[in-house]
């Protein structure tokens, strides 16, 4: 298991959103892959601005977290990437990144002068559990649903990277979690990727950015906890060609399936 320390500046040219994603140059790809337990820390304050969102203004550790997925940028000029976070832990107090004994942070000595601009810094598994011990840690935060934004909310196949936690609400439903679904969004836009349409273009703004999210393995056989990459496992489908796929209990179409259907009919039309 790898360990690193993630930097959140107060403001950054970077679309990191804490406790969900950091967005990060490929340099660091080594040091944050899936599984990676990191602590995130903040600098100094040099914005009065920003003192309210932070817990000191000295440079301090403000949570933990695990990293449970990283993805291509796909707007990226030099191979940047964005780290999906789970188990964000925030901590109650600030814990200072130096106190009476010096830093908890093991610096090289050939990296004295310089060992704080690094974004990332790696860290090793007993540095990790001294911070712990050292800090008021919170509840974990777990990404909510918003049952009245989720365009997938009535539907099984909604993405989670746990999937298989069942809970009862009426009927049988799934976890999701909308940082997969934004993740997808960004890698594969919101155009039907069977059919090509789109509801915005249709719609007018009104109707931007809404798009199902559709799981390729179906979550029902999953049969436990599965990790999800929106890579591979993730493609935006229209409400119409999401409801086909998922039309019989006993099958769940491909996209090929689908995308072999809506041609033949094409034909059969003409």
């Amino acid at each position: 298991m790898l360990f690193s320390v993630i930097a959140e500046m107060d403001e950054s040219k970077w679309d990191d959103k804490p406790g969900e994603e950091y967005h990060f140059p490929k340099r660091y790809a080594k040091m944050l892959i899936s599984g990676t337990r990191v602590v995130y820390y903040k600098g100094r304050l040099r914005d009065r601005r920003f003192r309210e969102q932070r817990l000191s203004d000295e440079p301090h550790y403000f949570a933990i977290a695990t990293i449970a997925n990283v993805y291509p940028d796909p707007n990226a000029k030099r191979g940047e990437l964005y780290a999906i976070v789970k188990d964000f832990q925030p901590f109650t107090q600030p814990l200072l990144a130096k106190n009476h004994q010096g830093y908890f942070e093991k610096i090289p000595a050939n990296r004295q002068s310089n060992y704080w601009r690094d974004g990332v810094r790696p860290i090793d598994q007993g540095t990790f559990q001294t911070i712990i011990e050292h800090a008021h840690l919170g509840s974990v935060i777990q990404p909510e649903v918003d049952v009245d934004t989720d365009d997938n909310t009535h539907l099984e196949s909604a993405a989670s990277y746990r999937e298989g936690g069942k809970i009862s609400y009426f009927n049988t439903k799934y976890e999701r979690d909308p940082q997969l679904r934004r993740a997808a969004v960004k890698l594969h836009g919101v155009t039907c990727c069977a059919c090509g349409f789109n509801f915005k273009a249709f719609y007018g703004d009104y109707a931007e950015g809404f798009i199902h999210i559709h799981h390729i393995h179906p979550v029902s056989e999953f049969g436990g906890e599965k990790e999800v990459n929106p890579v591979t496992d993730l493609v935006p489908l229209c409400a119409n060609c999401h409801s086909v796929i998922h039309r019989r209990k006993d099958r769940t179409l491909s996209v090929d399936q689908l995308k072999t259907m809506i041609a033949l009919n094409k034909d059969v039309k003409k």
